[in-house]
């Protein structure tokens, strides 16, 4: 056998399916640390501390108290620090620049990871050349990502000092898409499609392509929940301070407002979401069992319940107790995680 044909046998390319699978899920995790991350720089209200987007010298960190005052003096001439936190001290100031320090960083991290092997896979012919336009347009993505987050920031400059809940949900958003473009990239290459007949498979895939849809927009949905921090209000369950529908539903003017901008409309979005998969997502499950299904498949599709059952819980607890950042953190993490189940039975089911 020649090394040609050794490099092309069925062998050597399902190790390289695996190889650059195995890149993939690494960038998801990166992904996924990268949102738990942004929630937590949201949380603490640390998004605000850098206040100029330097892509390649923003890469080092402050070194010396000369530098720490020049990075602190101009976060002093911000509307957040003149207006929220005036008198904040440098040891403090220190507290919220690293959390936001270190979003930044992950995020040049990811593309450095993501575009790297990717060159070297593309070089090396280990990339099935159908798959190269959509790897570039997931790095196109990255970089837009980065701007994208930029734009959001510079939301929060201004006399108002809170970001844009349309440029932080649309970040949010971006970050859950590029993962997903990721994740499915890589459960393509571990368990390639296999063409069905099965009437019954078939509208179960649809169902579970809608769940994925639903979930994707309980996201977006939280994004908003977060940009005007409707999560400070309300704060008792299954009711909105004793009323089912909240009063305050249609008080702005329009009435579309009031699903952007409207802490009680927001909310109630969010959670009427929740309640519809609480519903939708047993009924996928008890459809998925009169489904002739690989072993697989079937764990994933009961899988989707549990993760979905966690994530209620988390959802309900970070509402009760006022939103404290471990709780919201780790709900933000769960979306993630229920997101990804999701997108993993939709796969199976191709």
């Amino acid at each position: 056998m020649t090394a040609a044909n050794a490099c092309t046998s069925p062998q050597a390319q399902d190790l390289s399916r695996k190889g650059v699978a195995a890149w993939l899920l690494v960038c998801c995790a990166l992904v996924f640390a990268m949102v738990v991350v942004g929630g937590i720089t949201r949380l603490t209200h640390s998004g605000l501390s850098i206040v100029e987007w330097q892509p390649i010298v923003g890469s080092i960190p402050p070194l010396d108290d000369a530098q720490w005052q020049d990075v602190f003096h101009k976060y002093q001439q911000t509307p957040e620090y003149q207006k929220v936190n005036r008198g904040m001290a440098l040891d403090e100031f220190k507290s919220i620049f690293w959390w936001e320090y270190f979003h930044r960083l992950l995020g040049r991290g990811i593309g450095i990871v993501f575009f790297v092997p990717l060159a070297y896979f593309m070089v090396r012919g280990r990339v099935d050349r159908k798959m190269v336009p959509g790897l570039l347009g997931i790095f196109l993505l990255g970089a837009l990502q980065g701007a994208l987050g930029w734009y959001m920031v510079k939301s929060g400059l201004v006399d108002d000092p809170r970001v844009s809940q349309y440029r932080l949900t649309a970040h949010l958003g971006m970050a859950f898409l590029i993962f997903a473009a990721m994740l499915w990239s890589a459960l393509g290459l571990l368990a390639p499609a296999t063409g069905t007949r099965d009437p019954a498979r078939r509208r179960l895939r649809r169902y579970a392509f809608g769940i994925t849809a639903l979930i994707f927009l309980m996201v977006l949905s939280g994004g908003f929940v977060a940009g005007i921090r409707a999560g400070l209000a309300y704060n008792t369950f299954p009711l909105m301070n004793g009323h089912a529908v909240p009063p305050e539903y249609l008080m702005l003017d329009p009435w579309w407002s009031n699903l952007f901008n409207n802490m009680a409309a927001v909310q109630f979005n969010h959670r009427l979401i929740a309640w519809l998969l609480f519903f939708l997502v047993p009924l996928f499950w008890l459809a998925s069992r009169k489904v002739e299904l690989s072993t697989r498949a079937r764990v994933a599709c009961s899988m989707l319940p549990l993760v979905l059952a966690l994530q209620i819980v988390l959802g309900i607890s970070t509402l009760l107790l006022v939103v404290p950042v471990p709780l919201a953190a780790a709900h933000q993490a769960g979306a993630m995680l229920l997101f990804a189940t999701a997108l993993w039975v939709s796969n199976e089911l191709r």
